[in-house]
């Protein structure tokens, strides 16, 4: 098993001064400068909606000049700055079991705790609640408790799963059709203001900008070295565009900047960024499916990237748009599109369409391997994984590998099995290379 290069500078313990590079400097600004709005919203007469990552519908929100806010993203920055821990154990106090999703334990404690976002200020109310429910069970049960907290309105868009594998026409017209008699009315009356649909078609048009650019990025890890880090570092690329900027300028501009750094380093024959700088010679890629580990995030992601192990793609940074297999935001069709963005989010796929989109990545990619992290609390993700490992070893031949851990639940990370686990199935991806190669 190799070592750390010596090279590599020992971190400082404090893992939130991991390397940073210039968008990623950028995108912490763009979040700092959304939470300030935020922190103001009442004053400023802004409505706010809370809503989810899978099937969002933001450009929809800012053509209202609404204001966005994420439960699951309050959640994983909890996780990042070490309080999940206290927030989870506080609504377990509430009765909340075990068992259930630990963003909406970590959400709820947080609201009990004064519901303070990463910024140090308070997260506004919602005005409404919006529900795009894409696969996601537990999205229902969690607006469901933040509904008897807040006393505000709920809107339900229903998506329909993709049971069979494909979306057919009627399914796309139900979703329009929720999204322009019940869902656009309530966020009309939240707002305070009529849908403005030129505007909305502006939005989208910035978005397919933005999404263009962010598929270059995916798409430069067919590169070796690959310049990206398509799950670590891939968390970063996704957070404007899953969240609360998407059609906005700062994201065409972002993703402008990511894209011309990640061509740079294809130019400079550089590997990624990690928490240590540039990453050493590229001696494994991998692709990888599940939700990454918050708590323990940077840890987690040396346990990889000091090895050498480049993760050249990964299904958690798609759970917000598929734009690699094609899907771009239509503005001149700007209701139709928001349905067939909902439709096709990757919590909404069947467990054989996730496996040809892992073994798309895996052939694409050239991954000498794949590895499954799944987490105990999300059954969205977890259920039906094992299937997947072997049906994914059969159709590829290339070996999985398999670790357990948690989204923000400080617990359920045993860093000495997780790092043994992962240091055993590199050991023998190295196996393989070499009699490969003998």
């Amino acid at each position: 098993m190799t070592t750390t290069p010596t090279h590599i500078t020992r971190p400082r313990e404090v893992d939130t001064e991991a390397a940073k590079d210039d968008s990623q400097l950028r995108q912490k600004q763009m979040i700092s400068g959304h939470f300030d709005k935020l922190a103001t919203a009442k004053e400023d007469g802004r409505a706010v909606a809370y809503t989810f990552v899978p099937g969002n519908l933001t450009e929809l929100m800012l053509a209202l000049d609404m204001l966005p806010v994420l439960p699951e993203i309050n959640a994983l920055q909890s996780g990042m700055r070490k309080l999940s821990g206290n927030y989870i154990t506080e609504a377990e106090k509430l009765g909340h079991s075990e068992d259930v999703c630990t963003y909406v334990k970590c959400d709820i404690g947080m609201m009990k705790s004064g519901n303070i976002g990463p910024t140090g200020t308070k997260l506004p109310d919602p005005n409404i609640l919006l529900l795009s429910y894409t696969g996601c069970f537990t999205f229902m049960k969690w607006f469901e408790l933040l509904k008897q907290e807040y006393n505000c309105p709920v809107a339900m868009l229903h998506v329909p799963y993709q049971g069979d594998g494909h979306i057919t026409p009627e399914m796309r017209t139900y979703v329009i059709e929720q999204l322009e008699r019940e869902v656009i009315p309530a966020l009309e009356k939240a707002a305070g203001k009529k849908l403005d649909l030129d505007r909305l078609s502006e939005l989208l048009e910035r978005s397919r900008k933005a999404e263009d650019d962010l598929v270059a990025v995916w798409e430069s890890a067919q590169n070796t070295p690959s310049p990206i880090d398509g799950y670590f570092g891939g968390v970063y690329y996704i957070g404007p565009i899953f969240s609360a900027f998407r059609g906005t300028q700062d994201a065409c501009d972002y993703y402008a900047m990511l894209r011309r750094e990640v061509e740079q380093r294809v130019k400079d024959g550089k590997g990624p960024v990690t928490p240590d700088g540039d990453a050493p010679e590229e001696k494994y890629r991998l692709v990888v499916e599940g939700p990454p580990n918050w708590t323990n995030f940077f840890d987690f992601w040396r346990m990889f990237s000091r090895e050498g192990a480049t993760v050249v793609s990964s299904t958690y940074t798609r759970v917000g748009g598929l734009y690699d297999t094609g899907f771009r935001h239509d503005p001149k069709d700007p209701i139709g599109t928001l349905a067939d963005y909902c439709l096709g989010c990757y919590t909404n796929l069947n467990l054989p369409m996730r496996t040809k989109l892992l073994a798309s990545y895996i052939e694409k990619y050239k991954a000498d391997g794949f590895l499954i992290n799944s987490v105990k609390s999300c059954n969205s993700f977890s259920a039906g994984q094992l299937l997947m490992l072997r049906e994914l070893e059969r159709k590829t031949g290339v070996p999985g590998g398999f670790i357990e851990s948690d989204l923000v639940d400080p617990r359920y990370f045993g860093k000495a099995n997780i790092e043994n686990r992962v240091q055993s199935y590199l050991q023998m991806l190295e196996a393989r290379k070499s009699r490969a190669s003998a």
